[in-house]
C-alpha cells in the first residue's frame, strides 16, 4: 500500500469520528471536546468537510435502508398542537403601519394622564 504524501495524521479517523459520535450524542461545545478523540478542530473539522460533501445525509439515507429492510422502522408520526404554543404578545402585529411618530409632551393634541397634571395647566 503506497504512502500519502505529506504530514502523517495524528488522529486515526475512527477517533475522530468517535469525537464526532461524542459532540452530537453530549450536546456540548466543540471546545470541550475530551483530548482521547483528538482536537476539537480537527474533529470539527471531519464533521463539516463530511457535511458539504453529503456524506452524512448518505449515511443516514443507507442507515434507514438497511433498518426499514430488516422491519425496524415504524414511520408513524404524532404531531400534538397542544405543546406548540406561542406567545401571549404573539398574537398580531401593528395595526397602522411600523411606527407611529411619538406626540410631544407641550402639545396641545396630546392627552392628560393624571389629574393633578391638568390642574397645573389651567
Amino acid at each position: 500500500m503506497p504512502s500519502r504524501p505529506g504530514r502523517p495524521p495524528l488522529w486515526s479517523r475512527r477517533q475522530l469520528i468517535d469525537g464526532i459520535r461524542w459532540r452530537v450524542r453530549t450536546g456540548a461545545p466543540w471546545r470541550d471536546m475530551p483530548e482521547g478523540y483528538g482536537s476539537w478542530a480537527a474533529v470539527y473539522g471531519l464533521f463539516r468537510r463530511w457535511q458539504r460533501a453529503g456524506i452524512w445525509q448518505r449515511i443516514l439515507t443507507a442507515l434507514q435502508a438497511r433498518a426499514e429492510a430488516a422491519g425496524r422502522i415504524t414511520w408513524d408520526v404524532s404531531v400534538d398542537s397542544t405543546i406548540a404554543r406561542a406567545h401571549q404578545h404573539a398574537a398580531g402585529a401593528r395595526k397602522r403601519g411600523i411606527c407611529r411618530p411619538s406626540r410631544r409632551a407641550g402639545s396641545p393634541s396630546s392627552r392628560r394622564i393624571m389629574r393633578w397634571a391638568g390642574r397645573e395647566a389651567d
